[in-house]
Formats: structure tokens, C-alpha cells, sequence
């Protein structure tokens, strides 16, 4: 966020809700579990349906049934700014719209909402056919997509004015859950309760890659790496599996399942901006966070008292939000989650699943199987073939 900016929202002291509370009073709360620090923030009066840290993590946008929105300063843990008196149902998701100063709501009311962050005014309204169950903005910040229910579609729009480019209809059989832009703005991705994800190519708005995910119900949620090349997707089958774009891999193999999944309905997922660590939110009330190196889960959190609704990582790894349907709003230190004795036990515990390393050559991950030694694979497949010399094969395992 732009410094000006910055102040403008800093120098908020007070904001109202329609009821008249005081959002600067909302409690906070500090108590480990787990042995995590964690913070409980309170202004929604019902369950909050997202929460993502957001203007290089110094902020936190979370959204509610309660039909509003809430900007909070992560320092102090206190609301800024609050976004309300336009929709009429639930906000379903909610999203920054980068290099600007806006945020974007969409509603069960069929509403998609741009919003100036200063002012909490609206810039623009745009009305679709559908109840609205999922957004996302481009990495350039110049489109906005929207899934609709129950026509099972995707709207692309100009994010400067909300005006409609282009609409595709019955992309799912059934609601689509999710939709996001791929990192490089080239694609999206949607995920839906038929249990299928699909891409749909921005240049053509053809649907390029389907994917029977095999997930034993819907899926609820997906998210990139960094780089595009891996997708995660969460299912209401309490796993969670991960594709290689990349390769195409998963047309014969199917999709790996990360190990040792959630006891309850899988909502939620986002990996860190590293690819290194996966955090997931299940309707079993924890949060998961998983070590990408072995697919297994590294620590479990604990304490909200009903469905865990979204999850969201810093860039530094060191803060981590949930949301809740039990209306709160908690947000997670995790900078020494590497000392809890839980974690350091799991570190020596070899697990099953692949090593994603960097190629040294090319600087893009790759997966290596824990049969492998990593030491000796430091390239992808794609440079080892560029220059087999410098590759020297493992000898078997001794059985």
C-alpha cells in the first residue's frame, strides 16, 4: 500500500458498524495453543467466509455473512475500515486488487462490488445473473473473475470499471466453489462440487485442461504455486491433492494425495509464496499446515470453535489467518513453529511422498521421489536431458 494511502487508513480512529458498535473496541485476545501465539479478532457478527492478509501483510481483508467487509490493521489487530450498506446477503469471498488502493466483494445478493479502500465508498457495482460464490483479480490487476450460481459460470471483467468482457455458461455440472487466476494472469482455474477442476484459457475462453480429481466429493477449494506449476485442491473427502500443470503427469497417474489428511470436510488451502509449506482449514475446527517435502502434515492448530472457512499465509511465513463460521477471525504466529517439539519429531521422521526441489540450472521446482537421494538431484528432467553428464543416476535402495 502506497505510504499516502497508508496514513489515510492509519489515521482512521473510529468505525462504525450499522448497528452502532465501535469497531475499535472489537476484542483481541493472545493465548498459545500448540504452542503458537494467536490472536482473536472480533466485528463480525456472523460467520466470516474469508480472510486473507493482503498490502505486504500489514493489513487483513476478511469478509462475513453478515453481509460486510473489514479492513484490520495486523499490528494492532484493531478494523480500520469497515465496507458496508450495499449488499443485501452474504459476501461469499473477497480480494484486493493489486497496485491500487481497491478491494472487490461478491454477494449472494448476485452484487460483484469494487471498493475504495480510503473512503470505504463504492467505485462500482456490477449486478450478474447468479448468486455470486467466489472471486479473483489478476496478478496485473486488470481483470476481475466471478463464478456464478446456478448457471455454473465464470464472468471475466475490467477491473478499472466492472464492465462485463466476457461470460461463460455452464462451465461445471454443478456450483462452481472456486475460481482463480493462475499467478501469470494467462488462465483460470475453477473447482466445483461435480468434482472436477478446469481450465479456461484467457486468449481463447476455451476450457484447455479438465481434471477429474477423483476426490470422493466436492471439491471445495484450489490454489497455485508461485510459479503455476503446481495446483492444490481441497475436497469436502478430507484430503487434499496436489497436480504437476507442468508435466501433465496426473492424465495417467492421477493426482498425489498429501498424507495423513483432516478428520472433517477439507474448505480451504494457499501455499506460501515459497511453495515450501501448504496451510489448510477444515470443517473439523484446525488448521493444517503441511511440509511440502514429505506431503505430510507438520502441526496441527487448534482452537476455533466451529468450521474453519479460509486460511492465509504472509509472504515471510512467520503469520498465518483462518477464518470461521463461529465468526471470528484468528491470526497465528508461526515464526518458531520449527522449535515446537511436535514438529522437530516429525522432521526426523522420514514420511512417504516427493521432495519439491529447485532446479540450479533452470531455478524452476521440481518433484524428486523420497527414494531418491536430493543431494544428487539438482537439476529438472528438462536440464539433466539438456546435459547428461552431469547427471549420475542413484543405485537402488538396499531392501
Amino acid at each position: 500500500m502506497r505510504p499516502r494511502q497508508d496514513r489515510g487508513i492509519r489515521d482512521q480512529d473510529k468505525t462504525k458498524t450499522k448497528d452502532g458498535r465501535d469497531c475499535d473496541k472489537t476484542e483481541t485476545t493472545l493465548s498459545r495453543v500448540h504452542q503458537v501465539p494467536v490472536k482473536q479478532l472480533r466485528a463480525h457478527r456472523e460467520a466470516v467466509t474469508a480472510a486473507r492478509l493482503c498490502f505486504n501483510d500489514s493489513f487483513l481483508l476478511s469478509c462475513s455473512s453478515d453481509t460486510t467487509a473489514v479492513l484490520w490493521d495486523v499490528e494492532s489487530c484493531r478494523p480500520r475500515r469497515l465496507f458496508s450498506g450495499v449488499h443485501e446477503k452474504p459476501v461469499s469471498e473477497c480480494a484486493v486488487i493489486p497496485n491500487s488502493n481497491r478491494i472487490l466483494t461478491v454477494s449472494w445478493d448476485k452484487q460483484m462490488v469494487c471498493w475504495d479502500v480510503e473512503t470505504g465508498q463504492t467505485l462500482w457495482t456490477s449486478r450478474q445473473n447468479g448468486l455470486l460464490t467466489s472471486c479473483s483479480v489478476s496478478a496485473d490487476g486488470r481483470l476481475v473473475v466471478c463464478a456464478s450460481d446456478p448457471q455454473n459460470g465464470v464472468n471475466v471483467s475490467d477491473a478499472a470499471s466492472g464492465q462485463t468482457l466476457h461470460h461463460v455458461s455452464g462451465q461445471h455440472r454443478s456450483t462452481i466453489t472456486r475460481c482463480r487466476f493462475d499467478p501469470h494472469s494467462q488462465r483460470v482455474v475453477t473447482a466445483s462440487a461435480d468434482r472436477s477442476v478446469k481450465l479456461l484459457d484467457l486468449l481463447t475462453f476455451k476450457t484447455t485442461v479438465t481434471i477429474d480429481s477423483n476426490h470422493g466429493n466436492v471439491v471445495s477449494d484450489c490454489c497455485f504455486t508461485n510459479d503455476g506449476r503446481f495446483l492444490c485442491t481441497a475436497s469436502w473427502d478430507k484430503t487434499l491433492k496436489l497436480w504437476d500443470l507442468q508435466t501433465g503427469a496426473f492424465r495417467s497417474h492421477g493426482g498425489t494425495t498429501l498424507q495423513r489428511g483432516h478428520e472433517g470436510s477439507v474448505s480451504s488451502c494457499c501455499f506460501s509464496t515459497d511453495a515450501n509449506l501448504l496451510v489448510s482449514g477444515s470443517y473439523d475446527r484446525t488448521v493444517a499446515l503441511w511440509d511440502m517435502s514429505t506431503l505430510c502434515q507438520s502441526l496441527i492448530l487448534k482452537g476455533h470453535t466451529d468450521w474453519v472457512t479460509d486460511v492465509s499465509i504472509s509472504a515471510d511465513r512467520k503469520l498465518l489467518c483462518s477464518a470461521s463460521k463461529d465468526g471470528t477471525v484468528r491470526l497465528w504466529n508461526i515464526e518458531n513453529m520449527e522449535e515446537i517439539p511436535g514438529v522437530m519429531e516429525k522432521r526426523r521422521t522420514e514420511g512417504t511422498g516427493v521432495h519439491i526441489l529447485k532446479c540450479e540450472e533452470c531455478g524452476k521446482p521440481f518433484p524428486v521421489s523420497r527414494l531418491q537421494t536430493s543431494e544428487l538431484l539438482t537439476q529438472c528432467v528438462f536440464c539433466r536431458l539438456r546435459s547428461p553428464s552431469r547427471y549420475r543416476p542413484q543405485p537402488p535402495p538396499v531392501m
